[in-house]
């Protein structure tokens, strides 16, 4: 099954690391330009004269800019898109011999235009010029670094030299890189964040000082004359394969360090990031990097563990860091005893402890708490990027603890700044698999009490691990999934191929609601599904109750549903639960059909089959006990503070785009699928939405109070367009007011606004600057007022709405094509009517 990160939290009751924690994440994501940035741009007056602007702010590909000289005045900004415009950096115009002149707005503030341009462009900071031309112009600059690419990578095993690496693959700035000459041999592969300190452009080894030599693990697979003939092509095509270096200006500076040959500290290593153990510098090459070697005492071992270190350097701390922590130091292999101590220790060695002026000061200021989770890189796999909670913290240092990797992983430990953690939905954001937590039964403390206290589990001890061995009257067998047989009309035959052939066996109620969790997916309408199995209040309580979600065009769904708990009575609830779905009694349960189903449900056909097993239940036409009527929702005070909603949800039908449906609740109108899709949705309001927050359903109830009170009755023109210009006038004292037609002073009907698709749009304030709420208003004056809710829900503001395209649409919000195409027709609008009124 799909993960979702949303559910994913919420059923753990547990938080999301904040994104402004992860600054590697953020740097990656800058375009290039920055606020206070200087260019020349075309005078909109005089296109063949230029100017300096400023840049103010950015929105993807496009710029506010201001015209130096307006000051702080804002009423001269304007928006321009950088792959259409006529920008260049600073310099261009003398460069091509072009006129910079005074736009005539601010001629006579600037007396003296050569002495204002000195005094403006001293220490001035240009907008870079390889993403203003050519080919990289408009493109996010992490997008150049492209598969081919070639870097220089710094040996970090053994020395400072450095080899040619290709960038396989760049996933959101995280290379997956190979050195030059193995072409196709992946086993030396590397995955590093391309700001690393390591990691540089091609060239730097020789600007430095460092020679370029393939590392001793690969230097072998080739002869010497091989090797420099590879370093003579990387050479002559340096210039087809190189990275900008540009990209490189974030990267972490590195600092002078202290340290001395054979001083110790403790430390982790970065191979294998579990545990704290001592360490020794084995060799200091310069002032900026020295090499680290873990300790070992076994006679047999010939070499410890060794890695380039610099200042900054996460996993090294002093002596007795571990202690004044209160956490367990390991001590180094072949240490007599497990008591170790770092005074003994020294004394033996003959060694000094590295001075803590050595190491830079450790921050806890930096938003990370326990239980929180996000992505993180499996240190023993690299290729893996797996679910991670913080489990413990110490200054600027994170223990997590991973889920989902393919083979077990002890809890690592990360610096708060290391660039393999990620925030929760990178993985999703860039088209990554994330691993996905394991469903197997765990060992976790929680889930044993639950299980314990429940009789539901047995806990023996083998091996030195704990096991959970499932007490034999509460195994559930192993459930088939029958694909052959009848699924009814709720189940889509072909999802229900595509199932596994069993679940389980193991714990009764996980397994049964894995098989239940499975049918909803697999239905043409999984709310629909999930509503047949919902728990009936009035009913007797027979078994255990467990909650199931199903998503249907983009809402959520939560409803209880009753599971047995014991294995006598598994086939029973397997073959009820299929009838209650109208399908085949053998559909799924512990016996598997091979040739022919016992029931002959292949032979009947889906009328008769669902009158001989389904016969359904008569169900009042309108809302369950203890709903509302769209009647008392109108005359509802619309000032009046609503109360969340927690057990109903109203999904309303726009029937058609052309009126507005008068009819009262209640009342027979149409007939055939229309019906039962009305059915369907009037049903599903039993069920439980996942509601977002008050403010939202407030911010809802406000632009709904004139759809509202036009479904309440039967009014006549007039009287439904004195109502909308009513509920208008108390928008206005609340919020911005918007005029969406040429005639401000006639207040619109429905009529009115579906001619007005075709109509100029007129906008009195800025989308920029548009919060939910107004995106959410003007959807609701055109005719795609249903969608306003997926608005709602997924807090599009005014900048969000300008960046939809179709294809966004469709995938983001779920919709049909048809749908998709109309919605975009009225967000293309507001573009135009953005570029057309603002953009200027």
């Amino acid at each position: 099954m799909e993960f979702n990160w949303d559910e994913y939290l919420e059923d753990t009751g547990a938080t999301a690391a904040p994104h402004g924690s992860f600054k590697h994440v953020d740097t990656s994501l800058q375009n290039g330009f920055a606020p206070g940035m200087k260019l020349e741009v075309a005078v909109k007056s005089d296109q063949n004269t230029y100017w300096v602007a400023t840049i103010i702010t950015t929105c993807g590909q496009l710029l506010l800019l201001r015209y130096d000289g307006y000051g702080e005045d804002r009423k001269a900004d304007f928006w321009c898109d950088i792959l259409t415009a006529d920008l260049h950096p600073i310099g261009w115009c003398q460069q091509n011999k072009k006129i910079l002149k005074v736009p005539e707005g601010i001629k006579d503030k600037i007396p003296d235009q050569e002495e204002f341009l000195q005094r403006v462009l001293k220490g001035a900071c240009s907008a870079p010029a390889n993403l203003l031309e050519g080919l990289h112009r408009g493109k996010n600059p992490l997008d150049l670094i492209a598969p081919g690419s070639r870097l220089e990578l710094q040996n970090i095993r053994d020395s400072l030299e450095a080899w040619i690496v290709n960038v396989v693959e760049n996933v959101g700035g995280r290379l997956k890189l190979r050195y030059e000459g193995l072409e196709d041999l992946d086993k030396f592969d590397q995955w590093l964040f391309y700001l690393d300190p390591f990691l540089h452009q091609v060239g730097w080894a020789a600007q430095h000082g460092y020679s370029l030599q393939p590392p001793l693990a690969i230097r072998s697979l080739r002869s010497e004359a091989d090797w420099q003939e590879i370093l003579k092509k990387v050479k002559e095509e340096e210039e087809e394969s190189s990275v900008p270096t540009d990209l490189f200006k974030d990267k972490p500076v590195i600092g002078v360090h202290s340290f001395s040959e054979g001083m110790k500290l403790e430390a982790v290593d970065p191979m294998a990031p579990f545990v704290i153990s001592p360490a020794t510098v084995l060799k200091v090459y310069n002032d900026r990097y020295f090499l680290i070697e873990m300790d070992d005492l076994r006679p047999e071992r010939a070499a410890g563990q060794r890695y380039v270190c610099h200042v900054n350097s996460a996993g090294i701390f002093p002596v007795q860091w571990s202690l004044k922590n209160g956490l367990h130091l390991s001590p180094p292999p072949g240490y007599p005893g497990q008591d170790f101590d770092w005074a003994d220790y020294l004394k033996q060695c003959g060694a000094e402890a590295a001075p803590q002026s050595c190491f830079p000061l450790l921050t806890s200021d930096h938003g990370f708490k326990e239980n929180m989770k996000l992505e993180a890189v499996n240190p023993v796999d690299p290729e893996e990027v797996c679910i991670a909670t913080v489990t413990k913290l110490k200054d600027s240092y994170l223990w997590l603890q991973l889920e989902g990797s393919k083979k077990p992983v002890p809890e690592c430990i990360v610096s708060v700044e290391s660039m393999n953690i990620f925030p929760v939905g990178w993985c999703e954001t860039n088209g990554y698999q994330l691993r996905p937590p394991r469903k197997a039964i765990g060992t976790s403390p929680l889930l044993f009490n639950y299980c314990w206290h429940h009789g539901i589990w047995k806990h023996s001890l083998c091996s030195r691990a704990s096991v959970l061995v499932i007490n034999g009257k509460y195994c559930c067998p192993k459930i088939y999934f029958n694909h052959r047989c009848f699924s009814g009309p709720y189940l889509n035959k072909g999802r229900i191929a595509e199932l596994p052939q069993s679940v389980g066996p193991g714990n009764c109620v996980l397994v049964l609601k894995e098989v239940l969790t499975l049918l909803i997916n697999a239905a043409y309408k999984p709310s629909r599904v999930l509503r047949e199995l919902q728990l009936d209040e009035e009913a007797a309580w027979h078994g255990h109750g467990e909650t199931l979600k199903a998503k249907y065009k983009g809402k959520s769904y939560r409803a209880t549903v009753e599971v047995v708990r014991t294995a006598d009575r598994v086939a029973d609830f397997c073959r009820k639960t299929c009838i209650k779905l109208e399908c085949c009694p053998n559909l799924f349960g512990p016996q598997m059909v091979l040739d022919k189903c016992s029931e002959n449900c292949s032979v009947l056909t889906k009328t008769k089959y669902t009158h001989y097993y389904g016969k359904r239940k008569n169900k009042r036409i309108g809302r369950p006990p203890g709903g509302h009527s769209n009647m008392e929702v109108a005359t509802k005070k619309p000032n009046k503070r609503r109360k969340r909603r927690k057990h109903f949800f109203v999904h309303k039908k726009k029937r058609s785009s052309a009126s507005v449906d008068n009819t009262p609740a209640g009342s027979p109108q149409g007939s055939g699928a229309e019906d039962e899709d009305d059915q369907d949705e009037v049903d599903e309001e039993s069920l439980t939405e996942d509601s977002t927050s008050e403010h939202q359903d407030e911010l809802l109830e406000e632009s709904e109070v004139s759809e509202k009170k036009s479904l309440s009755s039967s009014p006549t023109q007039s009287e439904l367009s004195h109502s909308l210009a009513q509920d208008r006038d108390k928008r206005k004292r609340k919020l911005r007011t918007f005029s969406f037609s040429d005639d401000e002073n006639k207040p619109p009907s429905p009529k009115d606004i579906k001619m007005e698709v075709a109509e100029k749009l007129q906008l009195d304030s800025n989308p920029l600057e548009w919060s939910v709420a107004d995106v959410v208003r003007f959807l609701k004056s055109t005719d795609c007022a249903p969608l306003a809710r997926i608005f709602l829900d997924q807090e599009i503001d005014g900048q969000a709405l300008l960046l939809l395209t179709l294809p966004t649409v469709q995938e983001c919000m779920d919709l049909k094509l048809g749908p998709a195409i109309k919605l975009c027709h009225h967000i293309e609008r507001v573009k135009l009517a953005f570029y057309q009124q603002f953009a200027n």
